[in-house]
Order: structure tokens, then C-alpha cells, then sequence
């Protein structure tokens, strides 16, 4: 079954009858912009330990698939994650408490930026290992269809991850089950610094669906609508029970691999390319669609910027009104019993 082609979106995707959110999709896409900025003050500042990968610029993906889930859905991120939790309802005052290694953290301050969680809200870790996600989340969706629960789970992954044995191991298997798994590739075209083209010899990793009996599909990743709507076929035919799906998210991150690269990574790709996705901005297109629909004003946008900045603050406050861990109870909550 070849892989469908790249899905652009309707002209107007906020026009009349549409059902796509797109005034919920675009208030997500702010937060998570606006968190990831916060955080990269905060990184630049010296005031978060470890390493930190923002997804500006890939917003629309995290948006579009999660407004598709149910709060009982899993769902599984990776090293570039902070965009999957706040989706699927993680706050930001927890995760800025977690990046603070403070004990009102999600984690409890064990976690930091790359193995953030919640149990309660199907979201079952990011994970600093490439590819590491992706057994997790067929283990999941088959421990969903065991227990005969109409759970689905979701798994973000990198295009770098679709080269690891974990990636394909994971396919054949939700293959032959028929699990019920949709694996998002959010491809922001590099693999740390090496370029798709370098690393792959197709140009789309939808592709690769094809060699494993499920359907795959490609989208225009910074188009929130187009997202949504291809998340939302895809989901609706898991959730069916009628197998595996792979959707490929063409998208670019705008930032380097990770705020430890001082070019902010402007060293290794050229300045053209990453100016030309800059103006693929999925939020000043959601803007557009939302103005053009008549569906909100820029007074109306100009609010929800100022409240979601207040947010944010917010939750820089309560991370430094959070206790630390006592050292006596630090081991506490490493392992699940």
C-alpha cells in the first residue's frame, strides 16, 4: 500500500462548515511556543541543568495529532517532547518544576527536560535514546488490546530514529498484531546536524510503511489543519481496530539540534533554508486562517498572546516557590514497583 501524498490542506482551512478547530489548535500552538522560549531564556540563564532540544517551529505536529486523542490514549515523546506533553494536557508549572529539579515536578524533579511523564494523563515518558520510544509505545497498544481497552497509542519520533533497528523492529510488530499504534515521524529534515538526504536514500519516511502491510501518509507539517485532519483519519482507522499507521510530518525545527550549540544552529545549515522555514511559521499561518475565517481579530490573538505570557510566568513563580527533594527521599520514585 504506497504511502498517500504530501496532504496541503483545505485553501481555507478555518472556513465555513469546516470542523477543524483551529482556534484550539492555535491557543496550543502558543503555549508551546511560548514555554519553549521561556525555557530557552531560563537555558541561556543558567538556571536549567542538562541538556534542552526546543521543537519551535514544529508546533503544528504536537497540536494536530494530540487534539485528535482521548485523555485515556497513550502517548510517547522523545528528546524534543515539551510540545507532546503540554498537548496532551501536561501544565507548565509541573514541567518548569521538573526542569528545576524541584519535587512539585511532574517527576518529582527526577525526570528533567528529557524523561518527563504522567501516568494519569496517558503519557508514558519522553525518552532521551533515539528510537527508545517507539517499543514502548507497541508495548502499550498492546497491552491495550489484551486488556481489551479502545485505547490507542501514539509515538513521536525524529526522521534519524526511522534508520534504528528499534524503529522497525517496533512496525513489523504492530504489523503482524495489528496493534494499535500511530507512529508520527515529525521530520524537521536532520538527524542532529546530518541532513535527510545524507542519512536516507527515499525522500519520504512514509514510505517505509509499504514494506510492513500498513498505510502511510504524508503531510505538510506546519500546516495545523492538514495535520489534524490526517491525524484524525488516521486515529479513527486504529482505534477501528484495522491495524498500525504511519504518518510522516514534514516539518523544520528553527533552532539548533540543542541549546548547548552556541550558533543556535545556524553552523550547520544554510542560512537560506532555515530563513525560508521561518516564514512556513505553522503559527502566523494558523493566524492568517483564523483572521481571513473571520473566526477571531488581532485584538482577540493579541489577548491570548498576553494571557498565555502570564501563564508562563505563572509557572516560572510556582517552579521557584517549589521545595527541592529531601536528600533523603531522592531515590524515591526512580522506579516504578
Amino acid at each position: 500500500m504506497p504511502s498517500k501524498k504530501l496532504r496541503k490542506g483545505k485553501k481555507n482551512p478555518a472556513g465555513s462548515g469546516s470542523k477543524i478547530p483551529l482556534l484550539d489548535l492555535h491557543r496550543c500552538m502558543i503555549r508551546i511556543r511560548f514555554f519553549e522560549e521561556k525555557l530557552r531564556e531560563l537555558y541561556a540563564a543558567g538556571r536549567v541543568r542538562g541538556l534542552v532540544h526546543l521543537s519551535i517551529g514544529q508546533e503544528a505536529v504536537a497540536a494536530g495529532v494530540c487534539a485528535n486523542l482521548r485523555d485515556e490514549d497513550y502517548i510517547v515523546s522523545n528528546h524534543r517532547g515539551h510540545g507532546h506533553l503540554i498537548a496532551k494536557g501536561l501544565g507548565p508549572p509541573s514541567m518548569i518544576a521538573e526542569l528545576f529539579g524541584k519535587q512539585d515536578g511532574c517527576c518529582r524533579g527526577r525526570g528533567g527536560s528529557m524523561h518527563m511523564g504522567d501516568l494519569g494523563k496517558g503519557i508514558l515518558g519522553a525518552n532521551g535514546i533515539v528510537g527508545a520510544g517507539l517499543p514502548i509505545a507497541a508495548g502499550a497498544a498492546l497491552s491495550a488490546k489484551v486488556l481489551g481497552k479502545n485505547h490507542i497509542s501514539v509515538v513521536f519520533f525524529g526522521d534519524g530514529a526511522s534508520n534504528q533497528g528499534t524503529f522497525h523492529e517496533s512496525m513489523n510488530l504492530a504489523a503482524v498484531l495489528k496493534l494499535p499504534v500511530l507512529f508520527v515521524c515529525e521530520n524537521n529534515r536532520y538527524a542532529l546536524s546530518i541532513s535527510q538526504s545524507s542519512h536516507m536514500a527515499i525522500a519520504h519516511v512514509a514510505d517505509r510503511a509499504l514494506a510492513y502491510g500498513m498505510p502511510g501518509a504524508v503531510v505538510d507539517g506546519n500546516d495545523v489543519g492538514a495535520v489534524f485532519e490526517a491525524a484524525k483519519e488516521a486515529t479513527a482507522r486504529v482505534r477501528a481496530g484495522k491495524g498500525p499507521y504511519l504518518l510522516e510530518c514534514k516539518t523544520y525545527r528553527w533552532r539548533g539540534h540543542g541549546e548547548s550549540d552556541p550558533s543556535g544552529g545556524t553552523k550547520l545549515r544554510p542560512a537560506e533554508e532555515i530563513a525560508e522555514w521561518r516564514e512556513r511559521c505553522p503559527i502566523e499561518r494558523a493566524e492568517k486562517a483564523l483572521l481571513s475565517g473571520g473566526l477571531s481579530t488581532k485584538r482577540k490573538l493579541a489577548n491570548l498572546r498576553a494571557k498565555v505570557l502570564t501563564e508562563m510566568e505563572d509557572a516560572v513563580t510556582f517552579a521557584e516557590n517549589s521545595p527541592l527533594p529531601e536528600a533523603v527521599d531522592f531515590a524515591d520514585f526512580a522506579y516504578v514497583d
